[in-house]
């Protein structure tokens, strides 16, 4: 196919991008974009490596489609970060309670945690369990990452 034009808004910014309306969204992220928050990991959307947030929901980049995204704000993990340059509080409870170990699942954790809070204020345990569901952490701290979301939610990652 003929690469297209088109116009993601990423990050709060628009980008003009060129890319065969097919191209997965994590490519154009990434080798376009210079991105590298969202990872490549499995490629079938079944490890959360790729995830980011499409309208304020975690999806997964590797198979969504560019041409899909539409004008649908993304945000990747880059675009958490605080315009001041401070950390936004998913990213300050990880860090604050050391719940990461190797990092593959990092951006799937932190992008699936800041789109939930974004939904929920305060959720539950079982609610973030399913909202980290989709995510395959290597080394086995799903414990960490849920207590980093209930920080999270107590420094007020919501909205």
């Amino acid at each position: 196919m003929e690469a297209t034009t088109f116009t993601l808004h990423v990050n709060g910014r628009p980008h003009q991008v060129q890319a065969d309306p097919a191209t997965p969204l994590l490519y154009v992220l990434r080798n376009q974009l210079g991105l590298n928050g969202p990872k490549f990991g499995c490629g079938m959307q079944q490890c959360g490596a790729c995830m980011v947030l499409v309208d304020g929901f975690a999806h997964p980049s590797c198979q969504l489609q560019v041409h899909r995204v539409g004008a649908a704000p993304i945000t990747t993990l880059e675009g958490l970060t605080r315009p001041d340059g401070s950390l936004h509080p998913v990213q300050q409870a990880l860090v604050e309670l050391q719940a990461a170990q190797c990092g593959y699942c990092l951006n799937g954790v932190a992008m699936c945690a800041a789109g939930l809070l974004r939904q929920y204020a305060r959720p539950d345990e079982q609610t973030i369990r399913n909202a980290l569901f989709r995510v395959l952490c290597r080394c086995g701290t799903h414990e960490r990452y849920i207590r980093a979301v209930q920080r999270a939610a107590e420094l007020g990652a919501s909205g």
